[in-house]
């Protein structure tokens, strides 16, 4: 008898360890991130010019990902703009990078290397196209630009892209009609300044700081340009990505306009490639979009930054990874 009994504890004694093996890996299961460890490894990151929007973004980013992903390594690569960071990323000679939609869809429809392996992560904020002249310029319209010296961007740059076809919008030859000068934000509004040139063109988020700082110590004016949208439309150059829109008067407080300006938008997109690997493609598009409010105290644009809009990269489809993240913040 008192070794049944004894088998019957025995028996017990095994049920009750078996049972607490169980609450203890169901525990751990709970706890430990199984098959779901952080990404790991470098990245590279193409923005653009060092004084333009795109590095300061890009640069805020970096910091935000060194938070989040902290076993990944983000290397920023300087640039002349959209043209440059898209075949970096189409060729893979850059992981990510930023480009205006019309860019984009002009490098898909000249079918450029590598075109067809790119994809979206998210819609970010829109550019806006602004046209500066000193204050006292007799430009009042882009068609005015006619025999000045006109800083069109750097060759590779979106700037370049837009500036040209506004120009041909004007009735203007880009490179008959005006003397181009391949200067950017990084150099454009000094050569103002000194009266190297007479005007320059650029496309880029709300205030942009390098215009910003111009009007604070010269006095200049910001040329409308709504006058053009209807033209460009009629194109058919990847120009439906150009919307009309108004740079507030609060943008440029101190340029001699005084008033709201108007003018054409294009969205922003971050750019990657199907080669990119869908869990740091999902963790890259988080932060992102987490990143929204940190970044956009200094990167007023960003503050645009919406998770409901952010889904459509159009005129790329959605990288995989991108798409995993949106599925899970679906309401």
């Amino acid at each position: 008898m008192f070794q049944a009994l004894s088998r019957i504890g025995r028996r017990r004694a095994l049920q009750g360890s078996a049972a607490a093996l169980v609450v203890l890996g169901l525990l751990a299961w709970w706890l430990l991130p199984f098959g779901s460890s952080a990404p790991g490894g470098r990245l590279s990151f193409s923005t653009g010019v060092p004084t333009g929007v795109y590095q300061t973004y890009g640069t805020m980013l970096r910091d935000a990902l060194a938070e989040d992903l902290p076993n990944v390594s983000v290397t920023l690569q300087t640039s002349q703009g959209s043209q440059q960071n898209i075949s970096r990323v189409a060729t893979g000679k850059a992981d990510f990078a930023l480009a205006t939609a019309d860019a984009v869809d002009d490098y898909l429809r000249k079918k450029r290397p590598g075109a067809d392996r790119l994809r979206g992560c998210a819609r970010l904020y829109d550019d806006y196209i602004q046209l500066v002249v000193a204050d006292g310029s007799t430009v009042h319209r882009a068609r005015d630009l006619r025999k000045l010296r006109v800083a069109v961007g750097q060759e590779g740059s979106g700037v370049r892209l837009i500036a040209e076809r506004m120009l041909r919008a004007a009735g203007l030859d880009p490179q008959k009609d005006i003397t181009p000068v391949a200067a950017g934000i990084d150099t454009a509004p000094r050569l103002l300044e000194e009266k190297k040139i007479d005007a320059f063109f650029w496309s880029g988020g709300l205030p942009t700081t390098a215009v910003r700082l111009l009007t604070e110590r010269f006095p200049v004016r910001l040329i409308p340009l709504d006058d053009l949208v209807a033209t460009l439309h009629q194109s058919g150059e990847s120009t439906r990505y150009y919307r009309s829109a108004v740079m507030p008067a609060d943008a440029y407080p101190a340029a001699r306009n005084g008033t709201s300006v108007g003018t054409l938008a294009v969205a922003n997109i971050l750019i990657t490639a199907d080669r990119t690997d869908a869990r740091l493609t999902e963790d890259f598009t988080r932060t992102v979009i987490r990143s929204r409010d940190s970044i956009g105290r200094q990167v007023h644009a960003a503050q645009l930054v919406d998770v409901r809009t952010a889904i459509y990269t159009d005129p790329l489809p959605l990288h995989e990874g991108a798409r995993r993240y949106y599925r899970s913040v679906k309401p």
